[in-house]
């Protein structure tokens, strides 16, 4: 499969009760098959993978499947300290039907580059599916280095691309010019989508496509066609939404935004909290703006 386009890093909508609110799920993830997205990720961080039970896992993964068809890649989200977990998170995945796999660098342990290697190496042996790194220092408090992936992909062909969210563009320079054009390079930030692009990037797994879907692929469609000035303007135009969903730390803002439009309830799980008043007007603000109200 091709790591390229816009990949959106699904919210997962909860009830006021906090169980899972699964009509708003495929609510959410028809419009993503209409406005042109190119994957669908469940289960990662936008999702909040680290409150879910087993049982919310699955059933995400699986009406993510239902409801893609076969028509679009689900790449399901891989986050666990242990890699035996790790492992065993993998191969249900695959045995549910997953496509791929977002898998997430260990989180509290902070192992050395060698332990991150290995990781790697040992979830991507244990399935048949494509591994996509998932690389956070901000949430993980690790950073796979560019020659630790490359020296991954090297060693474990199934390991196919990264989802590059460090926040630098020196390092994603570094990962392209060590990797090679058929290892896909997504960014992690909406922000820096244009930029990473810019510099060889395939697209991005986004937070911003939750609500606005169809920009977020006609942005990562221009950049991946040479057609720099559309790119620039819908990066641009999008750029103080993009800030406005990280005012509080995702994904209580994009789930707000949500509400807004309709599309589900905005509660998060503890000890993520609801966002403020203040930044919701702030929210409200960039959405009118952007004519989504």
């Amino acid at each position: 499969m091709k790591f390229e386009g816009s990949f959106v890093a699904l919210a997962t909508p909860f009830r006021k009760d906090l169980s899972l609110d699964e009509e708003a799920l495929r609510r959410i993830i028809r419009l993503q098959l209409k406005a042109g997205t190119s994957g669908l990720v469940p289960c990662g961080s936008t999702g909040e993978a680290a409150t879910l039970t087993h049982e919310e896992y699955r059933r995400t993964i699986e009406i993510t499947l239902q409801e893609s068809q076969g028509n679009i890649p689900v790449v399901a989200g891989v986050s666990a300290n242990a890699t035996w977990k790790a492992v065993e998170l993998a191969r249900e995945a695959e045995s549910l039907g997953a496509d791929a796999l977002l898998v997430l660098a260990p989180y509290y342990n902070k192992p050395t580059q060698e332990g991150l290697f290995r990781h790697f190496c040992e979830v991507a042996r244990s399935t048949r599916l494509p591994v996509v790194v998932y690389n956070i220092p901000g949430r993980t408090a690790v950073n796979i280095l560019p020659k630790t992936l490359a020296r991954m992909a090297r060693a474990c062909p199934n390991i196919a691309a990264v989802k590059e969210a460090s926040g630098s563009l020196d390092q994603a320079s570094e990962i392209l010019t060590l990797l090679p054009g058929s290892f896909g390079v997504l960014s992690g930030d909406d922000s820096l989508t244009l930029p990473m692009m810019a510099a060889g990037a395939k697209g991005v797994v986004s937070v911003i496509a939750n609500i606005a879907p169809r920009e977020t692929a006609q942005l990562c469609s221009a950049a991946l066609s040479g057609n720099l000035k559309k790119a620039r303007e819908l990066h641009l135009r999008m750029f103080p939404l993009v800030k406005a969903l990280f005012i509080e730390t995702n994904p209580i803002p994009v789930k707000a935004a949500l509400r807004m439009l309709g599309l589900c309830g905005e509660l998060p799980r503890l000890p993520l909290t609801p966002l403020e008043p203040k930044n919701k007007a702030l929210l409200r603000s960039e959405l009118k703006r952007f004519r989504l109200l």
